[in-house]
This record gives structure tokens, sequence and C-alpha cells, in this order.
């Protein structure tokens, strides 16, 4: 036995060395940590002049996609994704409204046509403890100011003292995008915001009426856009442009009544439901790790166990044989129940993700857009609210025709 000695000694080291290396693919990837540092939406330090001042617009924001794999997409949904489209914008706005650097700034159904700065945005991820986002911004000339990434995570206890329209619990993400809009605005010449403002207008007209108005601006290859004249002031047809686009702002300022409706109505059950997710998840890692580390010690245990059985039959002394025989027998009994605890660990790992998805599916019922009536006519705003916007635009193009007897576009 003395020749075998040193043979199971080697066994056991490369089996100690090996197991722990085994065991640790069944753990997840670490969490990362990405935190936006959190400053202050910056603020104007006095009241920009009309001429400079410019309409900001935000559209619903793309859902994106879950993710593939199929942990990470435990309790979250496309209903939920849908719902996120919408209040994130919204909330955005309010914070970019608070600088004073802009004029209006409103939520607007994609593909609006008009704007004089538009940002848009694709929901990378959103799992209640990180949001990834991706956002564009430019303005009516066809300039991009950006296109960047932001991302933040969060623990539980950012989701304490939050304020509906103030402060979220991703708020130093809504900050840092409010704050480089701010930025990007302060590179323009006065030159370039009127400039921004006349091509915005006369895109306008061009959509409303390209009979009239369809050669004043002009889009080169690489998408950006000329004025090639201008109306002058006093013309009957601009004056009737513009009280069409007071129509248009109307409307879409109706639409804002109703996002905002939406968000205040969702602020509550969406806000718990990602505290409690982010509480799942936390206590699911825990007990991950838990039952991992009792799995890797039974083993460890039962493996030394069986070292200690089989170096007892070494031992000169038959009290010391019997002594490590039953403290081998021992640990063996012991790392088996410590496994068995670790196994135990996983079942409550399953009750916390059906919990999660409990969450979602009830997150998804209590979100459900809001039915809306305009006009007379019952809407729903999830998939309808863009609809309605568009047949909205062709009916301001109709009222321009019968007003002057210029074609619109589709006629």
């Amino acid at each position: 036995m003395a020749v075998e000695s040193p043979r199971f000694a080697r066994a056991l080291v490369s089996i100690l060395i090996a197991l722990p290396m085994l065991l640790a693919g069944c753990v997840s990837n670490p969490i990362r940590t990405e935190r936006i540092e959190d400053k202050p939406v910056q603020q104007a330090n006095s009241q920009i002049p009309s001429a400079e001042v410019l309409d900001l617009w935000i559209q619903i924001f793309d859902p994106g996609t879950l993710p593939e794999d199929e942990d990470e997409a435990r309790g979250l949904s496309m209903d939920i994704r849908n719902a996120e489209a919408r209040f994130m914008p919204i909330h955005l706005a309010k914070t970019v409204e608070r600088s004073g650097y802009w004029g209006a700034v409103r939520v607007v159904p994609q593909d609006t046509e008009g704007a004089e700065v538009l940002v848009s945005g694709t929901i990378l991820r959103s799992d209640a403890e990180q949001v990834e986002l991706r956002i564009q911004a430019g303005d009516a000339r066809g300039e991009k100011w950006f296109e960047r990434d932001y991302e933040h995570r969060v623990e539980v206890k950012d989701y304490v003292n939050l304020e509906r329209g103030t402060n979220d619990a991703f708020q130093p993400l809504y900050n840092k995008i409010a704050n480089d809009l701010i930025q990007e605005r302060a590179k323009l010449a006065a030159a370039d915001i009127q400039r921004i403002r006349e091509i915005a207008e006369m895109r306008f007209a061009a959509d409303m009426a390209p009979g009239a108005f369809g050669d004043y601006v002009w889009q080169d290859p690489n998408g950006k856009y000329h004025v090639r004249r201008l109306p002058a002031e006093g013309d009957p047809m601009l004056q009737r442009v513009r009280a069409i686009r007071d129509r248009d702002y109307l409307l879409v300022d109706t639409l804002n009544g109703h996002f905002d409706s939406f968000y205040n109505d969702t602020w509550t059950p969406y806000t718990d439901w990602r505290e409690t997710r982010a509480e799942e998840s936390a206590d699911l890692r825990e007990i991950e790790e838990t039952a991992l580390n009792r799995k890797i010690l039974g083993a460890l245990a039962v493996v030394g166990g069986i070292a200690l059985m089989a170096s007892s039959r070494n031992s000169n002394s038959v009290g010391t044989q019997t002594a490590k025989t039953v403290a081998g027998q021992m640990a063996v009994l012991g790392g088996v129940y410590a496994a068995k605890t670790g196994f135990d660990k996983d079942e409550q790992t399953e009750i916390h993700k059906s919990a999660l998805e409990e969450l979602g599916e009830s997150f998804s019922q209590e979100a459900k857009p809001l039915v809306v009536e305009v006009d007379g006519e019952t809407h729903r705003l999830t998939g309808s609210a863009e609809s309605q916007y568009a047949q909205w635009r062709q009916l301001l193009k109709k009222i321009y025709a019968n007003e002057t007897g210029f074609p619109s576009r589709g006629d």
C-alpha cells in the first residue's frame, strides 16, 4: 500500500484541482457593474431668445428583442417591452424639458415628419437591473448629432425615493442623454438654428403640398436637406401651411396627453414590478451561489473522506486506523449531505424563477395600453396611436387641398 499511496495522492490532487473548475461551469456569468455617474441635468442660465429656440421631438422607442438566453429572458415579455418603448421616451422627454434649453418637447409616433430636432431610440436590454439604450439624435437638415449606446446598472437600493416624472431608478441614464443633447445644441451657431427651423417648416410644407412647395428643399445623396428658396413671409400659401401645422401640433399635443396618462397609470405597477424583479434576481443569484458552494464543499468532503479512509490502511496502529476510517466515513456522509442541500437550493432557484415569470405576466396585464376616444372614435394607443397619427396627416393634406386647390401627395 505504501507504493499505492503516492499514486493515490497524485490522483487526489488532480481531482481537487479539476473539481472546482468543473463545478464552476454551473455558475452564470458574473453580472456587469456599469453605472453612469449621477450628474444632474444641466440648467439654462437664462431664458433662450425665441429666435434661437428649437423644438425637440422624441419618437416612441423600438422595443428591440428579448434575450436569447432562457434564464436572462425569464420573467420578461414583449408586452413589457412594448410598454417600456412608450414609458422610456416619455420619461426622457420630462427630463429633457426640465433643462430649459428647448422649446416644445414632444413624444411622437415613429416616422413623424416635421421635427426640428428628432431623437430616436432602441431598447437593447432592460431587465430591472440593467438598461441599455441605443440613442440617435439629429436635426431637420439631416445632420446626425450622435448615435451612442447608454448603459446603466442599478441595485435594489436604487428603487427608493423615486418620484413620478422626476426621479426614476435609472435617472442617471436619462440625465446623461439630456446633457449630451444640450452639448450638441451648444455647437450650433444662431445661423444654424435659423436654417434648421426653415428646413423643418419647408419639409412639412412639401409633405403637405408637394405641388406648391416640393421644389423649395432638396435632399442630396448623403441625406442632407438644403433650401433652394423660401417663400415670402406674407405668402398666403405659407400662411395656410402654418395654420395646418398648428392643427398638427394640436393633435400631437393631444397624443402627448394620452401618453402622459399612460405614463402616470404605468408608473406604480412598472416601478413595483422592476423593484420586485430586481430583488428576485438578487435572491436568485445568492441562492445559486450558495447552492454551488455547498456542492463544491460536499464533493470535496467526499473526496477527502475517501482519501482519509484510504490512508488509514497505511497506519501501524489499529486505533489510528479505526479513527481515520470513522472520520473518513463521517466526512463522506457530511459531504453527501452538504451536496444534497446544494441541490435542494436548486429547487428554491426554480421557485424564484417562477416568481419572476408571474411578475412579468402580472405587469403585462396591468400595463395594457389605454383606450382613448378621439373625435368620437375609439383608439388604442399601442398600435393604433401611430396609425391614428398617419390618418390625421392624410386628413390635414385633404384639408389643405380643399382650401387651396393644390393636390396633396398621394391624391
